[in-house]
């Protein structure tokens, strides 16, 4: 019973903290139902299950959502499923890249590039952009340590 008792607080927490990122996202025009914070967290714990994955602390929904919803290619329209996608996206290349790489640089260099190189194209994302900077990662590119995900390349990718 205590068992279930601390994972009910534990997902309440979480919903609570995805419901709180509309105080600051509503004023992009973007604003989630506790229905859609609710899926979006089913969704979550989908990914972690199918990335292989535990979480623990706040989990990394709330921070996705502060770091993309100023973005100029995330409407409500399309809110919830991108948000869904970049957590799939997001836990796919912790893995990818053997947690070399910080959630903070992670999700920086995936905001980056979403933006300036991708123009909103998760399919691109996930694809190109991220699979070759892993690849470079596991060559021993480390370009990005100590960067906060502002990602000079202070010296040539490995080919």
């Amino acid at each position: 019973m205590d068992k279930d008792w601390m994972v009910l607080l534990q997902q309440q927490t979480w919903l609570d903290q995805v419901i709180k990122t509309n105080q600051t996202t509503e004023r992009f025009g973007l604003v989630l139902t506790e229905q859609d914070a609710r899926l979006i967290l089913e969704e979550r714990k989908a990914s972690l299950q199918e990335q292989k994955r535990v979480e623990f602390g706040e989990g990394i929904t709330a921070k996705i959502i502060y770091e993309f919803c100023d973005s100029d290619f995330i409407d409500q329209n399309n809110y919830v499923e991108t948000i869904i996608r970049l957590q799939e996206i997001f836990y796919l290349y912790k893995n990818e890249m053997q947690d070399e790489i910080t959630d903070d640089e992670l999700l920086h260099l995936m905001k980056e590039q979403f933006e300036l190189i991708c123009f909103g194209d998760l399919e691109y994302l996930e694809s190109t952009c991220l699979s070759l900077f892993s690849q470079a990662v596991r060559r021993g590119y480390d370009g990005y340590k100590g960067s906060a995900g502002i990602f000079p390349l202070r010296k040539p990718l490995p080919v």
